[in-house]
């Protein structure tokens, strides 16, 4: 998300690093440049105007702090006025209820509405420790309510059955007064998506929020829609007393129009982001996190927050004794590593996070996709246990083997083995003295070309 702003933000924001002073002369270009990456990442009229006029205004004539120059100050103004125009902190769901509290869900069809209830199931049961019961209303789709037992199975969420013979307020009703019985402390409500905004769903949405009288309702809206995200959210809020926006599928969408216009159309929080098709994939949208992605700055405190929740701890511990007693790390271990990568989004969801990767060129990009380490786990799966535990035996026959097995070249199993024996090295270093600065040394040794350096944001300002 985003990746086309930030190229071109980044490259603009350098432009007025240096300066000696911040003029109306000297900024108004790089506002030009700004303005112009706001509309091609179809952020909405209305909102890059404001947008722009905040940031000239704060920017002209400002007072640099003797930590920053000028270029860093202006920086942070516009770091400073994408998190105001996102909604300057993350806002928790209000639970605050008599149990069960109720979330009812409204979106287009085909926004994500029933994946992002599942999703949403999966974040409250698992981070806030609710007791969590859905059901769905849509009795226009039989496949929806389908869809959305075979979600609750999956996140491990109580299911409420219903069926396309039932009116909506009813279903939703019979719902609430089982999780009263049975203590639940959270019921989300699925309603029907419609392809486009009609006034029979609104009427039909309107009274089952008037019966049923949420503490919450969400609009879920597909990010790749652009400023039609805002609008269409903006039709919404017009009819249903919103309470926030989940935005979806932002792992697709490189511009970021939508994040940036919703809050300032609606007047509502962005509360979540679906960040991929898995159901862990959601996460809390953080302003002040989300501006410095935008900026190339990274997002730290998301990636650490993501490895404490996805990393497999018992591994973890596992690996760190068997490197103590001097047993070496080998192809399955490293196999491991790559497994927990990718269940963290990655590559590139990770390189996402990390300050200093927003202006990595396409060329760098493709050398750190997540096809290299499918690629790489395929290698490993087709050699044998032997090879995996003493990588120094396989030579010329045993790569041709292992490069027919995985239908790869030899080069790739070469190249594997290269990127092994340096992750080995880094991991002996880790088992000594001082070892997590070494491998932190050694992990920037890695990089490629271009990547090593310059871990803060555009013109060297630090990342918060």
């Amino acid at each position: 998300m985003f990746d086309n702003l930030t190229e071109r933000l980044s490259q603009t924001l350098k432009n007025v690093t240096g300066r000696g002073r911040l003029t109306e002369d000297n900024i108004k270009q790089t506002l030009r440049e700004v303005r112009m990456a706001l509309l091609e990442a179809d952020v909405a009229l209305p909102v890059v105007k404001d947008f722009v006029n905040r940031v000239k205004e704060r920017a002209v004539g400002q007072e640099v702090s003797k930590n920053l120059n000028p270029g860093q100050a202006f920086i942070k103004i516009v770091r400073d006025e994408l998190e105001a125009t996102m909604g300057e902190q993350n806002e928790d769901l209000n639970l605050r209820a008599q149990p069960p509290a109720i979330i009812l869900m409204a979106g287009l069809q085909g926004a994500g509405k029933t994946t992002s209830v599942g999703k949403l199931g999966r974040f409250l049961k698992e981070r806030q420790k609710k007791s969590v019961l859905v059901v769905s209303a849509d009795v226009y789709r039989p496949a929806a309510i389908k869809q959305l037992e075979t979600v609750a199975g999956e996140v491990g969420v109580e299911f409420f059955p219903s069926s396309t013979d039932q009116k909506p307020v009813d279903i939703a009703n019979a719902a609430i007064e089982h999780a009263r019985k049975q203590f639940i402390d959270v019921v989300l409500v699925d309603t029907a998506g419609r392809l486009h905004v009609d006034e029979d769903m609104m009427g039909e949405i309107k009274d089952l929020h008037a019966t049923i009288d949420p503490v919450e309702t969400l609009f879920v809206v597909d990010a790749m829609t652009g400023q039609d995200a805002a609008n269409t959210a903006k039709a919404f809020n017009d009819a249903l007393p919103l309470t926030g926006v989940i935005l979806t599928k932002t792992d697709g969408d490189a511009r970021g129009g939508a994040a940036l216009s919703v809050r300032h159309i609606t007047g509502k929080p962005i509360k979540f982001l679906g960040v991929g098709e898995k159901l862990d994939a959601l996460e809390p949208f953080y302003p002040d996190r989300v501006a410095s992605r935008i900026l190339g700055m990274g997002d730290v405190l998301s990636l650490i927050e993501e490895i404490d929740q996805k990393v497999d701890k018992d591994q973890a511990a596992k690996m760190a004794a068997k490197l103590q007693k001097g047993k070496g790390f080998d192809l399955e271990d490293f196999r491991d590593q790559l497994a927990q990568m990718r269940n963290m989004g990655g590559m590139m969801g990770l390189m996402d996070k990390m300050p200093g990767m927003g202006g990595m060129s396409e060329q760098i990009k493709d050398k750190m996709s997540d096809k290299m380490t499918v690629h790489m786990e395929a290698i490993i799966n087709s050699m044998t246990p032997a090879e995996r535990q003493r990588p120094d035996i396989i030579k010329g026959s045993r790569k041709r083997r292992i490069a027919a097995g995985c239908g790869l070249q030899i080069q790739d199993v070469n190249k594997l083995l290269k990127q092994f024996n340096q992750m080995q090295k880094m991991m002996k270093k880790m088992s000594g003295k001082g070892g997590m600065k070494k491998m932190m040394r050694g992990m920037q040794g890695m990089l490629p070309p271009g990547m090593g350096g310059g871990m803060g944001g555009p013109g060297g300002f630090p990342p918060r």
